[in-house]
């Protein structure tokens, strides 16, 4: 009886189990796994908070010293950052506070012959073009979002609305403009319609990647995504010949340690004194200096005179024989002939073919032997015996000074 009731009593305590819908376990797993997924992405996948800062504090000293840092040395210390705006943005105005500039891989090769604003243009740019103009025309007409509007499109968007996808991003599309005239001067090779256009691709990207969820406005965001499209565009079409995005800051290095010895030295320094300062060999400094030149065009006007004479005319032709090598060769050619007179007809044609005494084309021992039908080993005996022929030729003498 005592068992009974206390058993009775156990039961009375227990709370009832509550049995949960399909919805509400599918539900409960996809907010289990966003979290996961945003605790990851946060500030690069980095979970140690003092590991966060040892990081920044590595880039702030670095920055502090050279002046700068890059997008690239940024995404190697924090890989995903572009997921966290937030952390990104309070990066960003840590640098600025120290006054460490923030640079793409374009910049570097212009460093030092900038004007001092870094090649950007300042807010009195002005765009002549009537394209552009048209453009601006016609961009300016598209209404401007809101916030709430902004996160009602991005919902729309996870639903699959292509007209929402459109539409947010036809309202971001000053922003681009905005960003692509700071880069007008970086290249001849690409006009403001085609940064803003690199810069459009960037919009549609972020427009796709857009997480309303996480709290901060689509421009912050897709600010990163916009720079990125056009300073990729800038890396690859910027130069005649492009440079890897490695190279080109082992060639910012390379120019920065060369002014500090040019003012130290009070003269250009040598290659080997920029290597002993880098920290590397003397051919890899000499390999920089050769691939960090600019391209100059053979048609380039030379003089101010008035016969319009162009670079290339001034340039040596290292293949073409000058007169006096082409009439040693000519006296050459004939003392050869003289020599081969007393060799045997084949084995006149086999020197001729192997060496290319007849059409400057030299040919295989194999090739020779297609030729008259017999084994390379055979052709290589005869070579070897018209050779010793000629060896021993009185008029071997004449050759002696060619």
């Amino acid at each position: 009886m005592v068992v009974v009731k206390a058993k009775a009593k156990l039961k009375s305590k227990l709370k009832p189990k509550v049995e949960k819908t399909p919805f509400e376990i599918k539900e409960e797993k996809a907010l289990k796994k966003e979290k996961e997924e945003k605790r990851k992405k946060d500030f690069g996948a980095i979970k140690d908070p003092k590991e966060r800062e040892k990081r920044a504090e590595e880039l702030m000293e670095k920055g502090r010293i050279r002046g700068f840092v890059t997008h690239n040395e940024i995404l190697k210390k924090f890989p995903n950052v572009e997921e966290n705006v937030i952390f990104l943005d309070r990066l960003y105005s840590l640098f600025e506070e120290n006054g460490v500039d923030i640079l793409e891989g374009a910049d570097l090769l212009k460093m030092g012959s900038d004007d001092g604003e870094g090649g950007l243009l300042g807010k009195k740019t002005k765009l002549s073009s009537d394209s552009v103009q048209m453009y601006l025309r016609e961009i300016g007409r598209i209404p401007l979002i809101t916030a709430v509007q902004e996160k009602e499109l991005a919902k729309k968007i996870e639903k699959g609305d292509e007209e929402a996808r459109k539409q947010l991003a036809r309202a971001n599309l000053r922003l681009v403009v905005s960003i692509a005239k700071r880069y007008i001067t970086r290249t001849a090779n690409l006009t403001i319609l085609d940064l803003i256009q690199e810069g459009n691709l960037g919009l549609f990207k972020a427009v796709e990647k857009f997480d309303w969820r996480r709290g901060f406005k689509f421009s912050t965001y897709a600010t990163w995504w916009v720079r990125q499209a056009i300073t990729r565009a800038l890396a690859d079409q910027a130069r005649t010949i492009r440079i890897p995005v490695h190279m080109v800051e082992s060639i910012s290095k390379y120019h920065q340690i060369s002014r500090r010895l040019t003012q130290d030295l009070g003269r250009e320094p040598l290659a080997e004194e920029v290597a002993s300062e880098m920290g590397i060999d003397v051919e890899k400094v000499r390999h920089m200096q050769k691939i960090a030149q600019d391209t100059v065009s053979l048609e380039a006007p030379v003089g101010d005179d008035e016969e319009d004479s162009t670079l290339g005319e001034f340039i040596e032709d290292e293949q073409t024989l000058s007169p006096d090598q082409q009439v040693q060769r000519g006296i050459l050619k004939d003392h050869v002939k003289q020599i081969l007179v007393d060799l045997t007809p084949r084995e006149q044609k086999i020197l001729e073919m192997r060496f290319g005494l007849d059409d400057s084309m030299t040919h295989t021992l194999e090739e020779v032997g297609k030729e008259f039908g017999v084994t390379r080993e055979r052709i290589r005996q005869i070579e070897a015996k018209a050779l010793e022929k000629i060896r021993q030729h009185k008029g071997l003498k004449k050759l002696e000074g060619y």
